[in-house]
């Protein structure tokens, strides 16, 4: 197979992509906002090489050039969409920071184990060009632009919309969407160009978030509910899916065949995973095909816990939904061979807030007999549950940090904003299903040189399950 740099970035196809190389480092962004701890994000390099004398250590850290940033998710300035374009490199990492509407872009390329600062789009030129706020998810297109979605207008009130961004000049071009097709929230979105299609997500408004989850916020349309599907030659909101009040579907993933018109996308507060399609008239539809039990509880803010859908992933040969569960502690492996019918085929606990001997005693539990055990490795008692997950290429590790987003952090986990955060590696059976803990790879985000940071979400250099799209 060719190299990547022989034929542009990525790989032609998703089931080529599964025949590249393993990944040797991940890059990953790490928080101190609200903390205590006066000193900028960072980002974080990680040898995961487990022949590398390194192995399992930070080898490298770029600090952002202000505080409080909050850095979140990351994407890339070319990615498989770019496939064959030889003029086109992956090598530029975007950062958008959820607390600061700043977005950073990082040279990767120089030296992929030692990321330098290339350019940084300050937030006015956001306000005065899109009158948006907030940045999350960052999709390279094939156009040889970056876009970003947004979750707010410039009061914080909530305001869906796409920061368009040339990926030559790093200069912001102005909004993606259609004047006046702003849907009321934002969130994720993925694209799939074959059938002309590009779907949105809403978590909520964040003036209400960005404090806190808070119950009274319920039933006052300050969370999403809906899936917003865009016309994606004329950029035009053609669709809208309704999943449930209060559901906030977030993370949204289509299968990696561009011929597919099916998809998965994850309901958070609703603990539910929604399969969405293309119907034979012509229009898009979604089922809910996983709903996880809520356990009634005591000894927690609420009667009853939620798992908390906050990640989920496909497969490289779009055969499994991977999902975590951040307040009931496990992360699911599920065969989706047939989209309109999952089957849970691995599951395990690294934490959560139900473990035995802790503060919070299960009542009812529609799922299991007992409370897990309190999640150890090498030692060292996990405080979190599983949040963020990114795939090996080739489908058998399956990573995971356990921070979602400060203000929640601080309100769910407090322990682990004061001991910081974890990543982990899961051993996928890709045969039968299954999953199992590497006993042997911890990297311990509580014993940085400036004190416990809290890692996100995770990128290779050569590309994932959750950056590249294929056209």
């Amino acid at each position: 197979m060719a190299k990547c740099g022989e034929c542009g970035p990525g790989y032609k196809t998703p089931l080529d992509a599964m025949k590249g190389p393993r990944e040797e480092i991940v890059y990953l962004p790490c928080i101190y906002r609200n903390t205590g701890i006066k000193k900028p994000d960072y980002l974080a390099t990680v040898d995961v090489d487990p022949k590398s004398p390194t192995y399992c250590q930070v080898i490298h850290r770029l600090p952002m050039l202000y505080i409080d940033d909050e850095l979140h998710h990351t994407g890339w300035n070319a990615c498989s969409s770019c496939f064959g374009d030889t003029s086109k490199k992956r090598n530029r990492l975007v950062l958008p920071s959820l607390g600061s509407s700043r977005i950073y872009i990082v040279d990767t390329g120089t030296d992929l184990r030692a990321p330098r600062m290339f350019k940084v789009i300050e937030p006015r030129e956001v306000f005065e060009k899109c009158n948006l706020t907030f940045p999350h998810t960052s999709h390279c297109l094939g156009s040889g632009e970056v876009m970003i979605s947004a979750l707010a207008d410039t009061l914080g009130n909530g305001k869906g919309g796409f920061i368009l961004i040339d990926a030559e000049t790093w200069e912001v071009k102005g909004t993606w969407e259609r004047p006046g097709d702003e849907p009321p929230q934002g969130y994720d979105f993925w694209y799939q160009p074959r059938h002309n299609v590009m779907i949105s997500t809403e978590w909520g408004v964040p003036k209400y978030f960005a404090n806190g989850f808070n119950p009274e916020d319920l039933k006052k349309e300050r969370y999403g509910r809906r899936l917003n599907v865009w016309d994606w030659t004329t950029h035009c909101l053609i669709q809208q899916i309704d999943v449930g009040e209060d559901s906030a579907p977030l993370e949204i993933r289509f299968l990696h065949n561009p011929d597919a018109a099916h998809g998965m996308v994850g309901c958070t507060l609703q603990s539910s995973i929604h399969h969405f399609f293309k119907t034979e008239d012509g229009d898009w539809a979604a089922e809910k095909v996983i709903q996880i039990p809520n356990k009634k509880v005591s000894g927690w803010y609420f009667p009853e816990m939620p798992g908390f859908v906050t990640d989920i992933l496909i497969s490289m040969d779009d055969r499994f939904l991977y999902l975590s569960n951040w307040l009931h502690g496990d992360l699911r492996q599920y065969d989706i061979t047939n989209p309109f019918c999952p089957k849970l085929v691995g599951q395990v606990f690294v934490g959560g807030n139900i473990y035995k001997g802790g503060v919070v005693t299960v009542l009812e539990d529609d799922e299991l007999d007992c409370q897990p055990d309190p999640f150890m490795i090498q030692g060292k008692r996990v405080y979190g549950g599983p949040q963020m997950i990114q795939l090996s290429l080739d489908g058998k590790r399956l990573y995971t940090t356990t921070s979602l987003y400060t203000p929640w952090d601080k309100q769910f986990y407090p322990q682990m904003v004061r001991e910081g955060s974890v990543m982990l590696q899961i051993d996928v059976d890709t045969e039968n299903g299954g999953l199992c803990v590497n006993p042997d790879f911890l990297v311990d985000f509580g014993k940085e040189p400036f004190g416990p940071a809290r890692a996100h979400e995770m990128r290779y250099p050569g590309g994932d399950c959750t950056s590249d799209i294929w056209i």
